[in-house]
C-alpha cells in the first residue's frame, strides 16, 4: 500500500536519522532509568530540529500545520526503536483531544506550549480500563483517581475526560496527587493521578470526544507497533545468518524460513491495515488496526523470542524489550478481546 508521499518520505528518513545517532539499545536503557523516563535531549532534539510535537497542530497555534498522518510517520519510527517520549501521551492524546474538543480559548492557551515539546497528560481511564471513566465530575470539582496515564508524572498541565465532560487541571493544583506505577513495558512510563475535591476548569466538548480521540488513539498505536514488529523481524532474521549450528546458519535451514517467511506476512499485513486506518480515519479501520496490530506484533515477537533461543529473554538482549512493548501496548486503551464484540456485532457490519 503507497503511504509515503516526498514529504512524509523526508520526515522519515529525518526521524529515523536522528534516532540512529541518539535512540539506539544503549540509549534506550539509560533513558528508561531517568527520573523522567525518557531522554528529554533527545525529545528536544526530536522538537526542535523535526518539530514532532507539532505536526499535527495548526499554524494558528504555533504548529506545522501537517497531519496525523505524518504523526503515523513519527510514531512508526518511534516503535523501531522502542524510543521513550512523550510524543504518544501529549503530542497526540493530549493535543488531539484539545483539537477535536472545539474550544478555541484552551487550544490557544495550551497548544503552542505542546507544540514546543512541552508535557501535557490525558487523564481517562478507571481501574477497569479505557471503556469507563475514572474521574467523576461534581459541577467543576474532580475526585477520583485516572489509571494508565501517559506521562501523568511528568506533565505540566492534565487534560481530564469524564463522563460530565473535558476537563484542565493545573498538574501542580492542590488535590492532585500523581505517582509512576510499575510496569511490564520498562520503554513506557504509565501513572496514577488521583483527584481530591480539585477545582477545574470546564472546557468545550463535544458528545462524540471520547469516540473521535480513541479512534486517533488507537491508529498513533497501531503506528507504533507496526514499526516496533518490523524491527524485530529485522533483528532476528540477521541474527539467524550468523547463528549456527551443524556448521550452517540456522537461517539456511528451510523450516525456519517458513517461520520467518510468517513473520514477514504478519508485518506486512499489520503494515497495511494500520496504514489503511491512518488514510480513512475511520472509527472502524482504528479497531481493525488495534486489534490486528496488537496480535501481529504480538505473534511477532514471540516467534523472535523462540527463533533467538534462551538469550532472547535475558536483560541484556533486546527482543525481551520488543516482547513487552507487544505485551504492553496490546493492553493499551483496551484489550484486543475488549473491541472483538464490536467487529463481531450486526450493527457494525451494517455500519450503524
Amino acid at each position: 500500500m503507497s503511504f509515503d508521499n516526498d514529504e512524509r518520505a523526508d520526515l522519515r528518513a529525518s526521524v529515523r536519522n536522528l534516532l540512529s545517532k541518539h535512540s539506539d539499545s544503549g540509549a534506550v536503557r539509560r533513558a528508561i532509568t531517568t527520573e523522567h523516563g525518557y531522554d528529554e535531549a533527545l525529545w528536544t532534539r526530536l522538537c526542535e530540529q523535526i518539530g514532532v510535537a507539532a505536526l499535527a497542530i495548526p499554524e494558528k497555534y504555533d504548529g506545522v500545520g501537517a497531519s496525523l498522518l505524518e504523526v503515523h510517520v513519527v510514531q512508526e519510527e518511534l516503535g523501531r526503536t522502542l524510543t521513550p517520549s512523550p510524543m504518544l501521551g501529549s503530542a497526540v492524546l493530549a493535543a488531539q483531544t484539545l483539537l477535536l474538543s472545539g474550544d478555541d480559548d484552551a487550544c490557544g492557551r495550551l497548544l503552542p506550549a505542546i507544540a514546543a515539546g512541552s508535557v501535557a497528560a490525558l487523564c481517562w481511564a478507571g481501574s477497569e480500563g479505557w471503556f469507563r471513566f475514572g474521574i467523576t465530575a461534581a459541577g467543576e470539582t474532580l475526585s477520583g483517581t485516572a489509571q494508565y496515564v501517559l506521562g501523568g508524572d511528568v506533565a505540566d498541565v492534565l487534560l481530564v475526560l469524564t463522563d460530565d465532560g473535558l476537563f484542565e487541571v493545573s498538574a501542580t493544583a492542590d488535590g492532585v496527587t500523581r505517582r509512576r506505577v510499575p510496569t511490564m513495558d520498562p520503554t513506557r512510563t504509565l501513572a496514577e493521578v488521583t483527584f481530591d475535591d480539585v477545582a477545574a476548569r470546564r472546557l468545550v466538548s463535544s458528545p462524540d470526544l471520547v469516540d473521535s480521540i480513541r479512534t486517533v488513539a488507537l491508529i498513533a498505536l497501531s503506528a507504533e507497533q507496526v514499526g516496533a514488529a518490523s524491527a524485530v523481524l529485522e533483528q532476528t532474521v540477521e541474527y539467524t545468518k550468523s547463528r549456527k549450528q551443524f556448521g550452517r546458519a540456522i537461517g539456511s535451514f528451510q523450516a525456519l524460513k517458513h517461520r520467518m517467511a510468517d513473520m514477514y506476512a504478519l508485518v506486512e499485513t499489520a503494515r497495511s491495515m494500520s496504514y489503511a486506518a491512518a488514510l480513512s480515519g475511520t472509527h472502524e479501520d482504528a479497531v481493525i488496526a488495534k486489534v490486528y496490530c496488537s496480535e501481529a506484533l504480538q505473534s511477532v515477537a514471540a516467534e523472535a523470542i523462540q527463533l533467538h533461543g534462551g538469550i532472547a529473554i535475558t536483560w541484556e538482549h533486546d527482543t525481551q524489550l520488543y516482547f513487552k512493548r507487544a505485551h504492553g501496548g496490546a493492553q493499551l486503551f483496551g484489550q484486543p478481546r475488549d473491541y472483538l464484540p464490536l467487529l463481531n456485532s450486526e450493527a457494525w457490519r451494517r455500519g450503524k
